[in-house]
């Protein structure tokens, strides 16, 4: 038996040959990459002749809607505006000032019930964790809807959960745990 030597072709490179470019052209990526980041937010200040966090915020924080959410049986309903003020870009996960306001309506037959608007508002803390609490608004009146209004500092997120059930002084431990929370605002995905 015979072996055929074959002579390596000049237009097929190695393995290595092939991944010597292949990562040269990655590495040139992320540096392009990296210098734009630290040439956008200068070049806006230079042609605004506004700070960074200024442009990015935009000249005023503009409302948005949410709702109508409802509760099981559409017993309750809860609608409203929200918008953030107050944004730091710069920082590694920015938050800012939440403001709430909207109406929750009552849809119990002859006053049987109260409508609950129940939010979740998780926030962050100076070193970093994100706890959370609630702030919650009842209307215990079918003739007409309750308005509601409420702000709250460096906040992450914003979700809300309608609810309808019993004339009671706070929700109900079912209200607060059962069934899912409709997110209105995150800060960062």
């Amino acid at each position: 038996m015979t072996a055929v030597h074959r002579p390596s072709s000049p237009h097929r490179p190695s393995a290595r040959g092939a991944f010597l470019p292949a990562l040269t052209r990655v590495l040139a990526g992320l540096a392009l990459a990296a210098g734009s980041v630290a040439v956008i937010p200068a070049a806006a200040q230079a042609v605004t002749g506004a700070p960074a966090s200024a442009t990015a915020q935009g000249p005023a924080a503009s409302w948005k809607l949410w709702g109508p959410h409802s509760a099981p049986g559409k017993k309750a309903t809860a609608e409203g505006r929200l918008r953030v003020i107050g944004i730091d870009p710069d920082l590694f996960q920015p938050v800012g000032t939440v403001q709430v306001r909207g109406k929750v309506t009552d849809r119990t037959p002859d006053d049987s019930g109260c409508a609950w608007a129940v939010f979740r508002i998780t926030y962050r803390t100076g070193d970093g964790n994100l706890p959370f609490t609630h702030k919650y608004f009842r209307d215990c009146t079918a003739s007409a809807p309750t308005s509601f209004s409420f702000s709250h500092r460096n906040v992450y997120q914003v979700e809300l959960k309608v609810c309808s059930h019993g004339k009671a002084r706070k929700p109900t431990l079912n209200c607060l745990y059962a069934g899912t929370w409709k997110v209105l605002y995150l800060a960062y995905p």
